[in-house]
Formats: structure tokens, sequence, C-alpha cells
């Protein structure tokens, strides 16, 4: 009797697994990159990366449970590129992650790639290129997974999605900040912040209904808040993770973060309600006088009624008070994962080094990208996989093994705050200060406050997960997860301008997984020979002597014991100037001389001529 209730079992499992695979679909697309002409905020023309002649980009939508298959042709005929899948975890597919020198070569001009990879995720997410600071140059857009088992389903009537981003009028290559007349290492300001990749847009609702909202950050930089006069709303998923309907009337999303909320709609139909977007001007280290922090949308009631302008809440955006992410609740009530295996404990800190440009570091680490993908010196390095110093000291290497508990202390030695993102994986936030709202940046006061493990607040029983976090100014925050699916992921600050300062790390888990799991294609490797780059050997491309790393990329120097980018900056240009002052007395000097000959000449000719 047993055996045939196992057998049973058995059947309908495989029924049901059947009934799954019928239900699931592959969704295919075919990607020409390009450049395309656009001027979203009405103020310049530009160029920017469009797919098949088109910007903005398409939003994909995808079930859960769906194959996802993009063949991209990269006709941009001057730039690399590439596309990661923001928040997808890639189980068993890290190659498809699509961070260039992590996990594979840059696509050149002229070549092609395939992702193909399986969507076993639910929720709000966007994809966006990863090599060589590229999105902001429209290269992003969102992804969208919906779930027929999500509870929420059944509590509203329809859905949008609204992607917030920083906008600027020049292209990446063009913006040269990383140089010695920058030594603060200021960010560039943007010229306009765009909702749905226009100055302003309208979501038609009707009255007494629910409306379910997909916000993202896409932007490369600025964080915004964001509210809708007049209503509140539920949050009901971040990140991926569904939450505990938790009730809200401000949002701060950072670069790269989403939220997904429910919006009840009024039963009158007289008005139109402005949706306020303002950006955090903490950020900027200057505020140009033609830049507009706030921006209006709006929730269309009644397309005949007015759009009124919003009414901005307070002055400055930093006194805003959003929900704090870290009192949100899982829905599945995942608990406080157990005392970690291992610590990784860092510390960000923003320094200049000898080019007098300023830079990103991990304690005393600039990520450098290496020579080989970081991927691929796993694949073909035997038993040294296990050992980290084959890829490279400056891509920061931590070797993780399968299932232990990580835990990540991020310290802030920068007044700044940092959206970090971890590709492969949520994790749990378990603690963070200071917290959102008027305390934001409390520390800005004095110095850094580091994290104390024997002096804390007591964690959360069900913390809430996501996959890209808020590091607070000169405050700190403490991350769990496990390490659960190999492969190699990087962790990054997610404004694009501190990853190309260097503020990221790779986690190389469980090597000998990855060893027997991962599939690398032929033309993955295609991609590396036509751009001239090595797909074998440790972080130097040595294929010889693992251990050897003689040659690997390495961070420009430090500054001599001494000297201060502010005193090289005054020796450059007073160097400068005595140079032009040399010029200027030689040029001026000449042309006195030839004067005087000239004057000298003449006077010549008239004696001689009064002699005849």
């Amino acid at each position: 009797m047993a055996t045939s209730l196992a057998g049973l079992l058995l059947r309908l499992a495989a029924l049901l697994c059947l009934f799954q695979c019928i239900q699931a679909k592959t969704i295919t697309y075919d990607w020409n990159v390009t450049w395309v002409n656009a001027n979203p905020d009405g103020l310049a023309d530009r160029k920017v990366i469009g797919i098949n002649g088109q910007w903005p980009l398409p939003v994909v939508e995808v079930d859960k449970g769906d194959r996802l298959v993009v063949n991209m042709y990269n006709g941009l005929g001057d730039k690399d590129t590439s596309i990661h899948w923001h928040g997808m975890f890639q189980n068993g597919t890290n190659g498809m992650d699509g961070a260039s020198m992590v996990t594979q070569c840059p696509v050149p001009p002229g070549q092609s790639f395939t992702y193909n990879f399986t969507i076993n995720q639910n929720g709000t997410y966007w994809y966006h290129c990863h090599t060589n600071n590229c999105y902001p140059d429209g290269y992003r857009q969102a992804l969208i997974v919906h779930d027929k088992d999500a509870y929420y389903n059944d509590m509203y009537d329809k859905e949008y999605t609204l992607t917030m981003s920083d906008w600027y009028h020049e292209l990446v290559e063009d913006i040269k900040w990383i140089t010695l007349t920058n030594p603060t290492g200021a960010e560039p300001v943007p010229q306009a912040f765009l909702m749905n990749d226009t100055t302003s847009t309208s979501l038609p609702v009707d009255a007494g209904k629910t409306y379910l909202l997909h916000l993202i950050n896409v932007g490369a930089f600025v964080a915004q808040y964001i509210y809708i006069e007049d209503h509140s709303f539920k949050v009901v998923e971040i990140d991926g993770v569904y939450t505990e309907p938790t009730e809200a009337s401000i949002l701060y999303i950072a670069v790269a973060q989403r939220y997904t909320i429910l919006v009840e709609t009024k039963n009158s139909t007289d008005k139109n309600y402005p949706i306020v977007m303002v950006a955090d001007s903490e950020l900027l280290d200057t505020i140009p006088s033609d830049l507009q922090l706030n921006s209006t949308s709006w929730l269309e009631y009644n397309k005949d009624a007015d759009y009124p302008q919003a009414v901005m809440k307070v002055d400055q955006s930093s006194s805003l008070s959003p929900i704090d992410d870290t009192s949100l609740v899982p829905y599945d009530h995942m608990e406080l994962l157990p005392d970690p295996d291992i610590t990784i404990d860092v510390t960000v800190i923003m320094q200049d080094l000898a080019d007098g440009a300023g830079y990103a570091f991990f304690n005393n680490i600039s990520y450098t990208k290496p020579k080989v993908p970081s991927l691929y010196s796993v694949l073909s390095s035997g038993n040294y996989s296990t050992n980290d110093e084959i890829y490279g000291e400056y891509t920061h290497p931590t070797v993780l093994q399968k299932n232990q508990v990580v835990e990540i202390i991020l310290n802030n030695g920068d007044t700044g705050s940092h959206p970090f993102h971890l590709h492969g994986h949520n994790f749990q936030v378990i603690d963070r200060a200071p917290a959102y709202g008027e305390h934001f940046y409390d520390y800005l006061n004095g110095d850094p406050v580091a994290y104390d493990p024997s002096n804390h607040e007591a964690f959360p029983q069900y913390p809430i997960r996501r996959d890209t976090i808020i590091l607070p100014p000169q405050g700190y925050v403490v991350l769990r997860f496990v390490a659960d699916n190999p492969g190699v992921w990087i962790f990054h600050c997610h404004i694009d301008w501190h990853l190309s300062q260097g503020l990221a790390m790779i986690l190389v888990e469980a090597p000998e997984q990855i060893q027997e799991q991962e599939k690398v294609s032929s033309q993955a490797y295609d991609s590396c020979r036509a751009g001239g780059m090595a797909y074998e050997g440790n972080a130097a491309a040595n294929t010889e002597d693992w251990l050897d790393l003689t040659g690997q990329n390495k961070q420009v120097d430090w500054l001599p014991s001494g000297f201060t980018t502010k005193g090289i900056v005054a020796m450059v240009f007073s160097c400068v100037s005595a140079f032009l002052g040399m010029a200027f007395i030689s040029v001026y000097g000449a042309t006195g001389i030839q004067a005087k000959k000239k004057e000298t000449a003449v006077v010549n000719e008239g004696s001689a001529s009064s002699d005849r």
C-alpha cells in the first residue's frame, strides 16, 4: 500500500512538472544595439544607445518560469557592450550575468552574444549595459516578471511601470571627471531628471480602482524621493521580494532599487493629482541654477481637468521622511540567518592617487579589472580555483565555500551615501545606522561611526531582503546571505561614477561547483578573441604559473609620502603658469625686438636718402 502511494505521488509530481513545463514559454528577442538620436528633456539633442533603431528601449515582460533568449548584436561601431539582467540570480547560468571582465568579455562592435536563461523569480527588475559605464547613455530599461501566484494578484485592477533616472546631455566618454582637474572626485551633475524617459507623464486611472505600480530607479547617480499628492499606498514588493502590505506615503529610491506599490484611487474624478519626484540634492556637490530638482507627472483621473504642478512639501529634499525599508517584513517570513561562517569587513574610502584624481576603495583596494574574466579564470584553473590569489589583488576577491553563511559589514568613511548591489543574490539587511528620514545625514556632523559587533541593536527576527541597499553617509550596514548559488559575483556601488572609480569587489562562490556546472559557449570566447582579450589564465593571463601575477592590471600608485592632491594641483598649475609666462615673454619679447629692428631699418633708410 505504501509503495503504491509513493508511486502515485511520484506520478503526480511528474504530471505537475510536465504541466509547469507546458505553461512555461520561451521569449525571444533579436536586438541590434545601435546609436540613435533623442531629446527626452526637450533641452538638447544627443546620441543615445537604442535597440533596433528605437529609444526608449523595450520594456521586457515575462512570466515566472519563462526562458528568456536575447540575441544581441553590437552595432554601435565604436563601443564594446554587454547586458546585465539586474536582480536575476542566474542560478546555473553565471555566464549570462553580463558583467564585463567578471563573467564575460565585453562584446566588441560587429560581434553577437546570446543571453539565454530561465527566470525562476518574480517581481520588478531591469536590464542595463555593464561595460565601461555605458548605461547612462540610455542603455537601460525595465524587466517585469509576472507571477500568477503573487499574493496581491486579486488586489488590483491594472498595473503600470514607472522608471526614474537622471539625464546627461553629454556622452559618458565626453565627461572627463577622473582627472587632476577634479581632485575632490565630485560626481558629474546631471542636466535633468526623467520619469519614463520624459519630463512628464500621465497615468490614466479610473475612480475607485486599485493600481499596481512598479517603480525603478534606472539612473546612474541620484536617488529620488517619490510621492503622490493626497494619496498613500501600500508597499508589496522590493527588489523582487514580496513584503507584508505596508502603508507609506513617501519612498526614497536609490539608483538600482525597485518598489512595487498598490495605490487606491479616489471616488471623485474632478481633478488630477501630481506624482512628485524629488532628487536628493544632498548627493550633489553643486546645484546649477537651471537644474530643476523636482518634476511632476500625474495620476490622470480626468483628461479635461487641469494638470497642476506639485506643491513641494519642503524646501530641502533631505527633510522628506520616507518609509525605512528595513522596517518592511518579507511576506514569506524567512527568519534571521544564523551566525556567519565568514565575515567580510570593509570600509568605503574616497581618496586621491598619484595622478591627482579621485578614486574609490574598499579598504585600500580600488577595483581594477583583470586581464581575464574572473569566471574564465575559475574554469581554466583546475585545482587552483579555490586560491583567491589567482584572481588578482586588485579585484579584491573572496572565495566562498558552498552554503556558507556570509556576513558583509560595510562601514562608510565617506560623507556620501552609496547604494550597493550584489549580483547573484539578495541579502538580509540585519543592521544599519543612521536610519532614513531626518536622521539619514546625522553622522555628517562628526566622525564616521563604524559597526561594533559587540554593541548593536537587536537584529530583526524577519529581516528584509533585497539586492541593493543604501549605505548611509559615515554610517554602516550589515548584510547576510547564504552562498547557495555557485558563480563569480561582483559586489559594487551602483552609482556608476563610483564603480568607474573602483568601488567594487568580487565573490568567487563555490568555484569547484562552478567548474562542474558552468558551460561557456564558443560565441562567448569569440567575443574575447575578437577583442584581443585572453580567456584562460589567472588575472594576469598567466597559464604557466598560476600564482605569478606579474603583469596584472593594477590601480594607480599611491601619492608619495608628504604629497597631497591639493599640492600636486598647485604644483601642476604653477608649472603651467610658468611655462605660459615664459612663452608670453618670448613671444612679446621677440615681437618687441622685431619692431625695434624695423624702426631702426626705417631710420637708417631715411638717413641714406638724405645723404643722397
